[in-house]
């Protein structure tokens, strides 16, 4: 009487009846190939002895080159170890674990696989099934990009909070920040706590009106008040408890975390008649502090003065060093980029986020933004330049209209009442197809396929634009 089926499968976990016999060399290629991009036959010596590719894109790398070589030999040095941990685990317990190599193609000098071995079962042969693996180390790369970028962009907010929070501390005016809402102290720096005096309970949680005597009460509720509507009041005359001298309150809006909030500065009165004479001082010392760089150039555009982010920014040591050189030796690319904004810049008397790059002065380069002013200085005219890291995003393209089609655009323009319209549409056509096409490639790293789906082309028609504009290239990819 026959075993039932159940147990011979637990048995040796093959085929039931052997039915299959010998498959053909296609139908077997087929069914190991499924398992992976590229199926090795390997010899008991390690010997490459047979291939079988089963992706388009692999077989373009040229990796029939491997057949009668040692694996060991089509790996870099840190995965020879590996290959011959695959054949050993294989011979050794039948199949093993999928391990990652980094396979050499005559295209790459890196090709990161993954690889599971399989013992053939004759002659210490042994089949090794791998997979294409660029995709994942490519969202890999991508993922580490996009977390380092937000490591970086965390690091410049703590650092700019921590500059602004020291400013705040260490300011010998005294600012209180209230809530518009509650109208309640909630934040105190010490020259405001100073103030009250030692007796007094501490600022923060109380209303803002209590801390004036009950003659100023009326104007402090006014100030906030007048300050929500014009979001900003100056020059309120408030007096504290237990004291003669009166402080000029002045009042600003802001909005944080969905809430809005009153920054409030107090000054002696007598100290805000004299402010005039130190304004000067007190603005160099908030720029002196900012955490974005700032310049002041004169008519010839040579450095006047700098704060310290814009040294830090171009490895300057001292503000000395910096002083009389010409802006073109730290900004802007050759020529084009300082026209364009000098041109604008006395044209219009202000540039606005202008984008261009930072040199420092071993001539390494960063992308930055900048905003300038043009203030007349008796009789001579002086520019003034904030510059600001551009924000760095993983995969996109700067904003804004290329160069090349802003140069274009003029010439088409130059042209009417020359060229018939008909024709300046078709040209103005093709180029934009051009740019968007070479967009999609860039975002799509060449693959062809990945950018006729974006461009809602089939991809024949990507093809024959592709040839259309001269844009073929070998990298280009299907997969």
């Amino acid at each position: 009487m026959e075993a039932p089926a159940s147990s011979s499968l637990s048995k040796d976990r093959g085929f039931l009846r052997g039915k299959l016999g010998t498959l053909e060399p296609a139908v077997a290629q087929s069914v190991v190939t499924a398992g992976g991009d590229v199926a090795m036959v390997i010899d008991r010596d390690g010997v490459i002895c047979d291939i079988a590719v089963g992706n388009d894109a692999m077989a373009r790398d040229g990796l029939d080159s491997w057949l009668d070589r040692r694996w060991s030999d089509t790996v870099t040095s840190e995965s020879k170890h590996k290959v011959d941990e695959l054949l050993r685990d294989a011979l050794k317990a039948g199949r093993t674990r999928w391990r990652e190599l980094n396979q050499i193609t005559p295209t790459l000098d890196s090709l990161m696989m993954r690889f599971v071995a399989v013992d053939a079962g004759r002659e210490g042969q042994v089949i090794a099934i791998g997979r294409d693996d660029r995709a994942t180390t490519d969202m890999q790369q991508r993922l580490i990009e996009a977390q380092q970028s937000v490591e970086r962009d965390y690091s410049r907010l703590r650092d700019a909070e921590f500059r602004y929070r020291l400013l705040f501390q260490t300011s010998r005016e005294a600012v209180l920040v209230v809530d518009a809402t509650t109208r309640k102290i909630i934040e105190a720096n010490p020259a405001a706590e100073a103030l009250t005096g030692e007796v007094r309970k501490p600022l923060v949680g109380e209303l803002f009106i209590k801390m004036f005597e009950a003659g100023s009460q009326e104007a402090a509720a006014s100030l906030l008040a007048v300050a929500q509507s014009t979001a900003r009041m100056n020059g309120t005359a408030l007096r504290l408890p237990g004291q003669e001298r009166e402080f000029l309150a002045s009042a600003s809006l802001f909005r944080q975390d969905r809430s809005t909030q009153c920054l409030v500065r107090l000054a002696p009165a007598e100290q805000a008649q004299s402010a005039g004479s130190n304004a000067d001082q007190r603005l160099k010392s908030v720029l002196e502090r900012m955490p974005d760089g700032f310049l002041i150039t004169d008519a010839n555009l040579r450095i006047i003065s700098a704060n310290t982010a814009f040294l830090d920014m171009v490895r300057v040591g001292h503000e000395d060093d910096a002083r009389g050189e010409p802006l073109n030796r730290f900004l802007g690319r050759e020529g084009l980029d300082r026209n364009i904004l000098v041109d604008n810049l006395r044209a219009h008397g202000m540039v606005r986020n202008f984008s261009t790059i930072l040199r420092n002065q071993f001539n390494d380069a960063e992308d930055v933004e900048v905003s300038a002013v043009v203030a007349p200085d008796e009789g001579e005219s002086c520019f003034g330049f904030t510059i600001r890291r551009s924000a760095r995003r993983i995969g996109n393209r700067a904003q804004g209209s290329s160069p090349e089609l802003r140069r274009s655009v003029e010439q088409l323009t130059e042209l009417v009442g020359r060229v018939k319209l008909k024709e300046l549409v078709r040209e103005t056509t093709d180029l934009v197809e051009r740019l968007c096409i070479e967009a999609a490639l860039e975002l799509t790293k060449d693959n062809r396929a990945s950018a006729a789906d974006i461009l809602g082309l089939s991809r024949q028609s990507l093809y024959s634009k592709l040839h259309r504009f001269g844009l073929v290239n070998a990298t280009f990819t299907d997969d």
